[in-house]
């Protein structure tokens, strides 16, 4: 298990002994557990909960067709 060392200013680290202590954990836990639901690479549960949601989303079922190219105006 690796280590790393965080510098918090005297009010961040009470809130981070405060938070632990309300859940039960240790400091290292606890922040641990914040860096896996924040630096991952899932959409969040509550964001996959939302698909499919939205009865009257516009989707497109025809590709988008670029239009012609207009001139350029010279310099």
């Amino acid at each position: 298990m690796s280590q790393i060392t965080l510098y918090l200013d005297d009010a961040t680290q009470a809130l981070v002994e405060q938070a632990a202590l309300a859940n039960g954990v240790s400091k290292s836990r606890w922040v641990a557990d914040l860096i896996r639901k924040h630096a991952g690479q899932e959409w969040p549960r509550e964001c996959l909960d939302m698909a499919g949601r939205f009865a009257d989303f516009p989707l497109r079922e025809e590709p988008v067709v670029a239009g012609a190219d207009v001139a350029r105006v010279g310099l």
